[in-house]
C-alpha cells in the first residue's frame, strides 16, 4: 500500500512538473511573438514617419521653388557688386642731354609740355659751369594721370634720352580700406551726435564730447590721406634731369716748357702749404718764444747775482 502511494505521488509530481514546463514554454512563445509584433510595428511607424518627412520636405522645397524662382542674374555670384576703380600712382624719372647753349631753352620746353596738357611745374634746380653759364639742372613736373604717357613721349623728344625709369604704385586696396573706415567712423559720429542731443547730465555730455572729438579726429586723418592719394593718382610726377655735353679737360703735352710749368706749380703748392703751416702754428711759436725769454731772463738774473756775490766775497778777503 505504501509503495502504491509512493508511486502515485511520484507520478503526480512528474505530471505537475511537465505541465509547468509546458506552461512556461507557451508563455515564452507568446512574449517572443509579442516582441516581434512590437518591433514590426515600430519599424512600420519609423518607415511611415520617414516617408511623411520626405514628402513634407519635397513639398516644402517645391513650394519654395514656386514662390522664389532662381533667375540667371541671381545665380551669378557678385554680379550686383559695384566695380572698384583702380588707383595707380604713376611716376617717371628721365635724363636727357641737350645741345650746348640750349639748356635754358630746354627747361622752358619741358615747362610748356606740362602746361599744355593741364599740368604744372613742381620744382626746378639749375647749375652753372666754371664760366657762370647755366648748363645743367632738373625740373619736376606734375601732369594729369591720363596724360602721363603723352607727357613722357614729348619729354623724350626734348633731347637725347640717356636714361628713363617708369614706376606705378597700386593704392586701390588702401583706398578701399580708408573708405570703409571712414563710413564706420561717420556712423559712430552720427550716433554720438544723437547721444549728445539726448544726454541729460553734464557728465554724460562730457564723456560723449570726448569720444566724439576722437572720432572726428580720425575722420579728418582719413580724409586727409584720401585727398593725398587722390592728388597723387590724379597728377603723376615726372622728374627730368637736363644737361649739356660735358667739356673735356685739355690734355697737357710733354716738353721742357711744360716740365718747368709743372715744376713751378709744384713749388708754389709747396710754398702755399708751408705758409699755411706757419700760420697755423704761429700761436704756438709765439707762446714758445715767450717761455724761452722768461727762462733766459731768470738764468741771466741768477748769473748776475752769483757774480755779485763772488765779487763781494773777494773784497772781504782782500780787506782781511
Amino acid at each position: 500500500m505504501r509503495k502504491k502511494l509512493f508511486y502515485i505521488l511520484v507520478i503526480l509530481i512528474l505530471a505537475a512538473f511537465t505541465c509547468s514546463l509546458i506552461l512556461i514554454g507557451c508563455a515564452q512563445n507568446k512574449s517572443s511573438a509579442a516582441s516581434v509584433v512590437v518591433q514590426e510595428d515600430a519599424e512600420a511607424v519609423k518607415d511611415s514617419s520617414r516617408l511623411a518627412a520626405s514628402e513634407t520636405t519635397a513639398a516644402a522645397a517645391a513650394g519654395f521653388a514656386e514662390e522664389q524662382p532662381i533667375s540667371q542674374d541671381q545665380s551669378q555670384t557678385g554680379s550686383n557688386l559695384p566695380a572698384v576703380q583702380p588707383k595707380i600712382i604713376k611716376s617717371a624719372a628721365a635724363s636727357i642731354e641737350v645741345a650746348k647753349g640750349t639748356f635754358e631753352e630746354s627747361m622752358v620746353k619741358v615747362t610748356k609740355i606740362a602746361e599744355l596738357i593741364g599740368g604744372y611745374v613742381s620744382n626746378t634746380e639749375s647749375y652753372s659751369d666754371a664760366d657762370g653759364n647755366l648748363t645743367s639742372g632738373r625740373i619736376i613736373i606734375r601732369v594729369p594721370g591720363e596724360k602721363f604717357n603723352n607727357a613722357v613721349d614729348e619729354i623724350k623728344k626734348a633731347g637725347e634720352l640717356k636714361s628713363i625709369s617708369i614706376s606705378g604704385q597700386d593704392v586701390t586696396q588702401e583706398y578701399v580700406d580708408l573708405e570703409s573706415r571712414l563710413k564706420n567712423y561717420e556712423a559712430q559720429e552720427k550716433i554720438l551726435l544723437d547721444l549728445m542731443n539726448k544726454s541729460t547730465s553734464v557728465k554724460d555730455s562730457v564723456e560723449v564730447q570726448r569720444e566724439l572729438s576722437n572720432v572726428q579726429g580720425e575722420v579728418e586723418v582719413i580724409k586727409g590721406r584720401m585727398n593725398y592719394l587722390d592728388n597723387m593718382v590724379g597728377f603723376s610726377t615726372i622728374d627730368v634731369a637736363i644737361a649739356e655735353p660735358a667739356v673735356a679737360a685739355p690734355i697737357e703735352g710733354g716738353g721742357f716748357v711744360n716740365a718747368v710749368k709743372r715744376g713751378a706749380e709744384g713749388a708754389i703748392k709747396v710754398l702755399n702749404g708751408l705758409a699755411f703751416f706757419l700760420v697755423a702754428v704761429s700761436p704756438l711759436l709765439v707762446l714758445a718764444g715767450i717761455i724761452l725769454l722768461i727762462i733766459w731772463g731768470s738764468i741771466r738774473s741768477r748769473n748776475k747775482k752769483r757774480a755779485a756775490r763772488k765779487a763781494a766775497e773777494a773784497v772781504k778777503l782782500g780787506e782781511k
